[in-house]
């Protein structure tokens, strides 16, 4: 079974708040991400975790799932504060059936939580 788009914004709930939700559409929207199983998930939201809670920077933590082909790579390019709160900039490579992409994100870990946080919000002073 593969997970539609909706069903994905929802996985990546761990990154960001119900605020912030929507804005997983835009670094969804045609990426691998869109064609990753239930294993492909679970094993992406898996070295993801890894990298934000046990990673030290610049090492990256690679998954991969042999059955679908799937994989990626996710690297900390610079852990920083925000509002003192930890947070790290995260490099997120993955592929697909032919498909791949490159981006960066940034998470801080607030409440407890690791949400993802805009450039646009990281300028604020609010």
């Amino acid at each position: 079974m593969r997970f539609g788009l909706a069903i994905l914004v929802m996985a990546f709930a761990f990154f960001a708040s119900p605020a912030f939700a929507m804005n997983w559409i835009s670094v969804l929207k045609n990426t691998p991400a869109e064609r990753f199983d239930e294993e492909d998930l679970r094993l992406f939201l898996e070295a993801g975790r890894k990298t934000l809670n046990e990673t030290p920077d610049n090492q990256a933590v690679s998954w991969q799932n042999p059955a679908t082909k799937a994989g990626g790579e996710l690297t900390v390019l610079k852990s920083f504060e925000w509002k003192g709160q930890p947070c790290k900039s995260v490099r997120v490579r993955n592929h697909v059936e032919g498909r791949k992409n490159d981006v960066t994100l940034n998470a801080c870990k607030i409440e407890n939580r690791w949400r993802l946080v805009t450039a646009g919000q990281l300028k604020s002073k609010k």
